[in-house]
């Protein structure tokens, strides 16, 4: 069964967007939003919307639920890791295990009080949106007469969170980064090839062969673009691998387990999830409980890339990720939403904030327009649904 033309247009309008997006900037910019530096500086500046878009995905599709503590907890673990590292000499690896295992123990209880005691999730996580941020301003006061830790000298810790593979100088072409692009195109391609044949062998919706080839071939041209712009720009970020990895684990977990589906079925309609024998407070304490656990993976990019704790890390990174994903097709009700999406609406969130930033438009403006790209969003979302019932 063909999907069509229509329903192409509607599952592809953000992709659309997103590039017409880019190319308002690239011309505003007299094209300096498709150098080298800039392809760079999207995806480093712009890593922890991927990552923690990812957990909010899985908080959203349980009914809409949100985590409003991210942020704050961002700078809380940011500033006890760089306590750990620069002021009492803990090794990298046993800090960053410390702050994984911070993490752990306050997803654990987060999701207790969102899934068991039943405490709605944004008055849990606001109370740690205002605990969090107070204690990191605290830790960094305290220890700092700046309010700020440096972490320069922590070569290893930067190397992994915030270096490069296969380094090599600005402008200098990167043989191995292209390798990489060639390989990841020619995967992706045979993905979608495969994943068309096993949808047609099973008599499910494909897109026709022609589409298919198109969008493969589309989706190829895209990493080879970015693989040499990077190639250019001194090589592979390591943040992009972490992301690459978030965003693939995430992709199979909501698409091809058990578990991905109950998050799905939960969000439609948790009673009925219930009366079908699906554990509903497990889903709500699992979804929580990954949150943490992803927010700290945020904490160690994020901090790497600034080489410094401060009480300003993590400030509203929750609402981007909220942006992303419902930028993105998740839905704010809960119980659809693809990582996929989710992706492209942090890219788009990643190119509106960097093109404003290379028109030096005023903060203040800057966020008129990111809320008003959300509310857009969130309407273009409801008419939908409206249209389609």
């Amino acid at each position: 069964m063909k999907k069509s033309a229509s329903q192409i247009l509607k599952e592809n309008t953000m992709l659309i967007v997103l590039v017409l997006v880019y190319l308002f900037f690239t011309i505003r910019t007299s094209g300096a939003m498709f150098s080298p530096f800039n392809f760079n500086e999207l995806i480093t500046q712009n890593a922890y919307v991927f990552i923690l878009a990812s957990g909010m995905l899985m908080c959203m599709l349980t009914g809409g639920n949100i985590d409003l503590a991210c942020g704050s907890l961002v700078c809380f673990l940011g500033a006890l890791g760089a306590y750990f590292m620069a002021i009492k000499n803990m090794p990298p690896l046993a800090a960053v295990l410390v702050m994984l295992l911070i993490g752990i123990v306050y997803g654990c209880i987060l999701g207790y009080l969102v899934a068991y005691i039943r405490i709605p999730p944004w008055i849990a996580t606001l109370a740690g949106y205002l605990a969090f941020r107070g204690l990191g301003t605290d830790v960094l006061s305290s220890n700092s007469s700046t309010g700020s830790i440096s972490v320069k000298s922590i070569e290893s810790f930067l190397n992994i969170f915030a270096g490069k593979l296969f380094k090599t100088k600005m402008g200098e072409l990167n043989m191995p980064c292209l390798v990489v692009g060639i390989v990841a195109a020619v995967l992706v391609i045979l993905l979608n090839v495969t994943s068309r044949a096993n949808k047609v062998k099973k008599g499910y919706e494909a897109d026709s062969l022609g589409f298919m080839l198109g969008k493969s071939a589309l989706a190829a041209a895209v990493i080879l673009l970015v693989a040499y712009k990077l190639a250019l720009a001194g090589g592979i970020p390591t943040v992009l691998v972490w992301v690459a990895l978030v965003v693939l684990f995430y992709s199979f977990i909501t698409e091809k387990t058990t578990i991905g589906r109950h998050f799905y079925v939960v969000g439609g309609n948790r009673e009925a999830a219930r009366l079908s024998g699906v554990n509903t407070r497990r889903i709500m304490f699992i979804a929580y409980l990954n949150m943490a656990i992803v927010t700290v993976i945020t904490t160690w990019v994020v901090l790497a890339r600034v080489q410094a704790a401060n009480s300003t890390a993590g400030t509203n990174f929750e609402m981007d990720a909220i942006s992303a994903c419902v930028v993105g097709g998740v839905s704010a009700y809960g119980g659809a939403g693809r990582i996929f999406g989710m992706v492209i609406g942090a890219t788009l969130i990643g190119v509106i904030n960097l093109g404003m930033s290379l028109l030096a438009i005023d903060a203040n403006w800057q966020k008129v327009i990111k809320g008003v790209v959300l509310l857009a969003a969130v309407a273009f979302d409801i008419l939908s649904k409206k249209r389609s019932k």
